[in-house]
């Protein structure tokens, strides 16, 4: 497989073609390197969405305080996957589906980890549903004359307006300005809660570190750590924005030398800080949620339902910051959960057309047919969610079941970067022991969760 290819003077240059003009040494100062950031940002605006507004609010919601411990653990563990397989992709040049391919077992045009994956997206696409539903409810509240599903209908629109032939710098602004404005609001609002007597005590924050799992809820408990921090899909996106950013290209193909090592570590260096910075920013709106969803709608006796799941979740703003915020949370809301479909739906696009040449349908020097491929996935994969909730109506639980879907996935995810970091990774970039031990548990402990939720509907 060739990994070279000469574009022309005019074409982009292609980031998944590793080329010798393409080659640049890695930031040297934190100023620059932080200037360098930017598919934690865009993985970020995945996170910050249903995960958060929906699903975890809701389990705040369902039992209050008692499961903190799994929003904090849940953000906690996940970057070291996250980072071995963006380490694995900047070194090798391959992309988070290749990596799967690479997996020994069964295949049938692609390796079953690849399968997997595709079922589980495809099962996801509840979670993509419910947040259009979610837009729709508030424009709804807003313009009550057009209905939420014709509401539906304009969001599938304007995704593919947005996503139809759009590269990564597109995406990536529309990222920073959706986690900036509604996770400072709602890390406000939080802030107000905490400061109140009435509603947060210490006992409240020490029950929820009891490290149990509640009888009631566990489904969403399980979601939740499925899709809050670094979800499963979003782990396996990863990968991709860390290419379409360049880092890959920027270290060039592996020849042996200590200055391609060099470049590679740089690099790796500058995912480390994008992973960190996006880290910071998605556990402070995931808590945020959380407790504003115990503290506000738990002590209220209201779980989002149905058809009232954003009057419902409006509490969380007007309870806190007072009566006026409401049109905040309603722009919030639409920005949160509409920023999500874009990235998620931006990401999966591009991960489908590369399934589809890793299953031999293009090369990979063939960067137009990536992008007709890339192009028709995102019509696909807009059109398929919009119908799910069309039929489904129930954000709440299609936000679930997605995130009972990811929660599954992760321990396959886990197993197949301990293989690649294993067998496939150059000597001279491997990851400390330290690094390794902490990959082994984190893997272990979303194996754990799995197990746990399988065991306990058996």
């Amino acid at each position: 497989m060739s990994l070279r290819a000469s574009a022309s003077p005019t074409a982009p240059a292609d980031p998944y073609v590793l080329a010798a003009d393409a080659i640049e040494l890695p930031p040297a100062t934190l100023a620059t390197a932080l200037g360098r950031i930017g598919p934690g940002m865009v993985l970020a605006a995945s996170i910050v969405g249903s995960g958060e507004l929906i699903a975890t609010t809701t389990l705040g919601a369902q039992v209050g305080y008692a499961v903190l411990w799994i929003i904090l653990l849940s953000c906690a563990i996940k970057p070291v996957v996250q980072g071995e397989f963006g380490r694995y992709t900047i070194a090798t040049g391959h992309t988070a589906l290749e990596g799967f391919n690479r997996v020994p077992g069964p295949r049938a045009g692609v390796g079953w980890l690849v399968w997997v994956w595709m079922l589980t997206v495809t099962l996801t696409l509840l979670q993509v549903g419910g947040m259009y539903g979610g837009v729709a409810q508030v424009l709804h509240l807003l313009v009550p004359s057009v209905p939420v599903n014709a509401w539906v209908g304009v969001c599938f629109l304007i995704t593919l307006a947005l996503l139809l032939g759009g590269g990564y710098e597109r995406i990536e602004r529309f990222a920073i300005v959706k986690v900036g404005l509604f996770t400072v609001l709602t890390v406000c609002a939080a802030a107000i809660l905490l400061r109140r007597p009435d509603a947060v005590t210490l006992a409240d924050l020490q029950s929820g570190l009891s490290f149990e799992l509640p009888a009631a809820g566990l489904a969403t408990a399980i979601a939740v750590f499925g899709i809050t921090g670094v979800g499963a899909t979003e782990l396996v996106m990863y990968p991709y924005w860390c290419v379409e950013k360049g880092y890959a290209r920027f270290v060039g193909e592996r020849d042996g030398t200590a200055a391609w090592a060099g470049r590679a570590r740089g690099w790796i260096r500058v995912m480390h800080l994008d992973i960190t910075c996006s880290l910071v920013i998605y556990t402070m709106a995931t808590v945020a949620f959380y407790l504003l969803g115990a503290g506000v709608l738990n002590r209220m006796g209201l779980v989002p339902a149905e058809r009232d799941t954003i009057i419902v979740l409006s509490n969380i703003y007007t309870q806190t910051l007072g009566a006026w915020a409401l049109w905040l949370f309603y722009l919030g809301a639409v920005v949160t959960l509409y920023g999500t479909v874009f990235a998620s739906t931006a990401a999966h696009a591009r991960l489908f057309a590369d399934a589809v040449r890793i299953a031999g349908w293009y090369p990979r020097e063939d960067a137009d047919s990536r992008r007709r491929w890339r192009n028709r996935f995102v019509v696909a994969l807009s059109v398929v969610p919009v119908m799910f909730y069309w039929f489904l109506r129930s954000p709440v639980q299609m936000v679930v079941a997605g995130g009972v879907a990811q929660a599954l996935m992760l321990p396959l995810i886990g197993g197949a970067v301990i293989y690649l970091r294993h067998t496939q990774l150059p000597d001279e970039i491997r990851p400390t022991i330290g690094t390794t031990v902490l990959l082994w548990i984190s893997s272990a402990v979303m194996l754990g969760f799995a197990s746990y939720y399988v065991w306990s509907r058996i």
